[in-house]
């Protein structure tokens, strides 16, 4: 797989000025800005680090999470995300673009290993639920397997919600924090690029978790920002941006787990793109390799060789900047 199958070059120029639109809202709301706390341990021991876009962010010194600060309030962000044209522009042109892509590279593989998760830890499969399904590709693929009785979309977004429900996904059109319960307790809950973007995402596990049933699991998937691509890229990384205001690591998204009173049973980063989304920044003239002979070895020189092994190496070291964390729900 590679950054074009999924994110096509085509489409670009159109993205771009998605964001920017997006940008100019959210400048245009910075005086209700509000300052918080570490969203991973509550600290209020952090430090400037960077702006990007003219918005501040700060790191934690005491479990490194990078943080936007001050950030729009929830009420800002509950109208930002219902009306984003990047989501908009999501919607209609590359996720149908890339969809064929998606469902074979991404999400059926997603579903293979959530399977796995739960065959491996005993987990039932009576209940599936996604928050922030998006597109509704990987609700669609769940149900196409037929190991899971009931599976179900919560997605805010009206487009998005609108896609959900033309694939035949039982769809549930509002934030998590509006779902007050579900007839079926969820065996499984997935959310996958979602938690980065969220005022308290703390208070989302929380929701999260008193909607599951006793011994279920939820399966969080988010930037790691001390991944590769991201820690190599800095600001120019994409990861770095207006909307993804949360910026964990493994061990900060996993003290957040704790905190929230679940079992932390796996962390990993299976990401599969680290090294083209560096290269390919390389290639277009962003970013500079010249005074670093060793990336330029193993991302242009040497490409052909050492590539993949690269990747395979940035996986299986937790170096990726795609992480997971599965937890279960315990009494």
């Amino acid at each position: 797989m590679r950054e074009n199958d999924i994110r096509p070059q085509d489409y670009k120029n159109g993205q771009d000025k998605a964001i920017l639109e997006d940008v100019k809202y959210l400048t245009g709301k910075k005086d209700n800005f509000v300052t918080v706390n570490c969203p991973a341990c509550g600290s209020d021991n952090f430090t400037y680090l960077f702006k990007k876009y003219g918005f501040d962010f700060v790191t934690c010194e005491k479990c490194g999470t990078v943080f936007m600060n001050p950030r729009a309030t929830p009420e800002i962000l509950n109208d930002f995300y219902a009306n984003s044209a990047t989501y908009k522009y999501w919607n209609k042109n590359i996720f149908p673009a890339s969809e064929k892509a998606r469902k074979e590279n991404i999400v059926k593989p997603r579903v293979k290993r959530i399977l796995d998760i739960c065959e491996k830890h005993n987990i039932a499969t009576n209940c599936l639920v996604e928050v922030g399904a998006g597109f509704g590709t990987f609700c669609e693929a769940a149900k196409e397997t037929g190991r899971f009785n009931q599976v179900i979309a919560i997605e805010p977004v009206k487009d998005l919600a609108e896609s959900c429900r033309l694939r035949g996904v039982e769809t549930i059109e509002n934030s998590i924090e509006s779902v007050k319960s579900l007839e079926t307790e969820p065996n499984i809950i997935v959310s996958f690029e979602v938690i980065e973007h969220l005022f308290s995402p703390k208070d989302f596990l929380l929701n999260c978790k008193k909607l599951m049933a006793k011994n279920s699991i939820i399966a969080i998937t988010c930037p790691n920002y001390k991944g590769f691509d991201i820690s190599t890229l800095g600001l120019v990384s994409e990861s770095i941006d207006a909307e993804h205001i949360n910026l964990f690591n493994p061990d900060s998204l996993e003290n957040l787990f704790n905190s929230c009173r679940f079992k932390v049973l796996e962390s990993f980063t299976p990401g599969e793109l680290d090294v083209d989304i560096v290269r390919n920044k390389i290639i277009e003239g962003e970013y500079n390799v010249d005074n670093q002979p060793f990336l330029r070895t193993i991302l242009i020189d040497r490409w052909d060789e050492l590539g993949g092994n690269f990747q395979r190496f940035l996986q299986n070291n937790k170096l990726s900047s795609h992480m997971w964390t599965v937890a279960m729900k315990v009494k």
